[in-house]
């Protein structure tokens, strides 16, 4: 149950975000989650939206979009909460590239995402150890 996210290049310059976002909310896409990792230059901006095919689409006319599939994992809203599934992913070997986090109001969940070696051994680890996974028509109900 893997989720799309979409990985966008943008120039580390004052403005470049404004542009992107507007177009995306005046198509009505909701960002569920976002992340920026920077350089000097550029930075990568990640994110899970309510429509990821329209956004790609969108996004496309102002940088490079790619969309690769991460696992997203439901945790309790509380300090420590992410332990467990720091644990079980390390006791079963599975590295994680990259997580970053998000909360839902529609049911007060915190959520962690994460782009891992193996997507569908890493759900089937968390599954077992009792954490839910989050998959495409999950997002847009959140």
């Amino acid at each position: 149950m893997a989720i799309k996210q979409l990985s966008v290049f943008v120039e580390n310059k004052p403005g470049r975000l404004i542009p992107m976002i507007k177009a995306l909310s005046d198509a009505q896409i909701n960002i569920r989650a976002m992340s920026i990792a920077d350089t000097q230059d550029f930075g990568i901006l990640r994110l899970i939206v309510s429509d990821e095919k329209k956004a790609k689409e969108i996004l496309s006319n102002y940088s490079i979009v790619t969309s690769i599939e991460v696992i997203a994992v439901k945790i309790s809203d509380k300090a420590g909460a992410l332990c467990g599934v720091l644990d079980a992913l390390g006791d079963a070997g599975i590295n994680i590239e990259y997580t970053y986090a998000f909360t839902a109001s529609a049911d007060f969940g915190a959520y962690a995402v994460m782009r891992v070696e193996d997507n569908a051994a890493a759900e089937k680890v968390l599954n077992e150890k009792g954490f839910a996974t989050l998959g495409n028509a999950d997002i847009d109900k959140i």
